[in-house]
């Protein structure tokens, strides 16, 4: 069980540059409606790289904000839950305590964890900070993107309730690290591709990757 808040938000111009993002989210308020591309009223300005069935939902875990803010003390006042462009944020849950394919329920939801967030350039232009994005993915502070199972409403106080747990999967945690090893297992590259849940996105990538290493043995 895991206590959350909700955020949403609208496409807004980025600092500086002025290029619309869904990044900037606000507090959830009142009953949402949660279907197969997200949030009622969440929006995302590049729906290439973001959004969409396989990354309706963006989950922050809070705790990785005091690392951002060691990291980064000149915006430590900036970085607080929401901040980043997640529509969940909680101070339970980590990479290392969820598994690719799990299945959690929020609200009448269900929700199934299903690959890691891929920091881009615009987390360093909200925040004017620039290698913040290059930080989070070194240290693997990206939190989550959720596949939604079953479209269901979500209102503020809700918790998150493990319903299936793939207790025989890596944690996020662990498929992140060998995802970014220099030399993993090809056999454990390719377990992780076949794993029941993972993204197809990221899936290729991750069987694209094995076929190259097995090519330079």
């Amino acid at each position: 069980m895991a206590k959350v808040s909700l955020f949403i938000g609208c496409i807004r111009p980025l600092p500086d540059s002025g290029r619309p993002s869904g990044i900037f989210k606000v507090p959830v308020t009142e009953v949402l409606a949660l279907g197969p591309t997200g949030f009622a009223g969440d929006q995302q300005a590049d729906r290439r790289v973001h959004g969409g069935p396989e990354k309706a939902v963006h989950l922050y875990p809070s705790a990785h904000y005091a690392c951002l803010a060691q990291r980064f003390p000149d915006i430590a006042g900036q970085l607080l839950p929401g901040s980043i462009g997640e529509n969940i944020a909680t101070p339970d849950l980590d990479e290392s305590s969820v598994r690719i394919g799990e299945v959690w329920q929020l609200g009448t939801a269900r929700l199934q964890v299903c690959q890691p967030r891929n920091p881009c350039w615009k987390i360093d232009a909200r925040y004017g900070m620039e290698g913040m994005a290059a930080f989070i993915a070194e240290h693997r502070l990206t939190g989550w993107y959720w596949r939604v199972l079953t479209p269901g409403t979500v209102a503020p106080g809700d918790e998150l309730l493990p319903e299936a747990i793939a207790g025989d999967a890596p944690t996020l945690a662990e498929a992140m690290q060998l995802w970014q090893a220099h030399r993993p297992p090809l056999a454990e590259l390719e377990r992780l591709a076949g794993l029941p849940g993972i993204a197809e996105q990221w899936k290729q990538k991750i069987v694209e990757r094995a076929r190259w290493l097995a090519q330079q043995a």
